[in-house]
């Protein structure tokens, strides 16, 4: 008998060109040490950890090069010979160093980050998740000062224009279910890095006609969204397509090119029995399945652009419960 996978796939799991998809994966997390996380990581991804710098270690398994590290540039790059530092601190060498690790890592995130993982070794994610649980990783319902997140950066079936269009209607259609269920904790509410997109470019992206080359799409996203701080990040992917063209909106040296999106609303709840990695994960399937049938996503726009107009139902109901249960009724949740 076939085992259950826990990690749902989506209709379309090969790229144009016949590669099974991939998806790069970010955990922060905290309750465990650097060196604890590094050793627990190592076990449970197999591979010897190699120490790159301060608070970064690289760890090759057989699916690719993880990085475990803790996720604050300062301390990362601290050197105790800087003289810009007080000189009592400097005077205290190792003292103060050991001081300031403790202190780092009781306030700021560690961080796993996983290669492009081929969609069917998802399960690896999930079995991972479980083990830092049982271990005693906590994620952002901690602490109030916690804003953990797990991050997801799916490849994209191909990069035509059209595609595009078609997964970024999607995502605005469903930022409201999806940050329903994805943001549980007060912390990451009042952050400000996972704000959705600008309502008038939600507006012009669902319009049954909105039918853009390259240039426009990324000229109209840009327009209205010039920052990295949106639940579902276009730079990574536009500073692949045209980094010039990205450059005229946003210069960040943050900004790392690769052929994917990034979705950053999800909160990292590691420390609840109920939430694991697929919670996300089939979360996100939804919005790949509804990207891969246009005669639903169509479907969808007519009834979000119905939402706009005055009406009993429009006033009683939130787009939530709408799109909640057109979901139910359609079979995708």
């Amino acid at each position: 008998m076939t085992q259950s996978r826990a990690c749902r796939m989506p209709d379309i799991v090969t790229t144009a060109d016949g590669n099974e998809r991939r998806v790069g994966v970010e955990i922060e997390l905290s309750g465990l040490g650097y060196d604890e996380l590094v050793a627990l990581a190592a076990r449970l991804l197999g591979g010897t950890p190699v120490l790159q710098s301060r608070y970064v270690t690289s760890l090759e398994t057989a699916v690719g090069g993880f990085t475990i590290e803790l996720d604050s540039d300062p301390i990362k790059d601290l050197d105790l010979a800087d003289a810009r530092l007080p000189r009592s601190i400097r005077e205290l060498g190792g003292q103060a160093m050991d001081v300031i690790d403790a202190a780092a890592e009781r306030i700021v995130p560690l961080e796993i980050i996983s290669p492009p993982l081929a969609f069917s070794n998802l399960e690896m994610v999930e079995s991972l998740v479980d083990n830092l649980r049982s271990a005693g990783a906590l994620g952002s319902r901690d602490a109030i000062y916690f804003a953990f997140g797990l991050q997801l950066n799916p490849e994209l079936p191909d990069l035509r224009p059209a595609t595009l269009v078609r997964y970024l209607q999607a995502f605005a259609l469903l930022y409201d279910w999806l940050k329903a269920r994805h943001q549980l904790d007060i912390s990451r509410k009042f952050t400000t890095y996972i704000e959705p997109w600008h309502s008038r470019y939600v507006e012009l992206l669902i319009d049954d006609d909105y039918q853009p080359d390259l240039p426009q799409l990324m000229e109209d996203y840009l327009e209205f969204n010039p920052t990295r701080n949106r639940a579902l990040d276009l730079l990574p992917l536009f500073a692949h397509l045209d980094r010039e063209r990205l450059g005229r909106y946003v210069r960040d040296p943050r900004i790392k090119s690769r052929p994917t999106l990034h979705y950053r609303l999800p909160d990292c709840d590691i420390d609840n029995p109920g939430w694991h990695f697929s919670s996300v994960w089939n979360d996100w399937v939804v919005l790949e399945q509804l990207a891969s049938h246009a005669d639903d996503l169509a479907q969808l726009r007519a009834v979000f652009r119905e939402r706009r107009k005055l009406s009993l139902h429009n006033l009683t109901h939130s787009w939530l419960e709408t799109t909640e249960e057109w979901l139910v009724r359609k079979g995708y949740a």
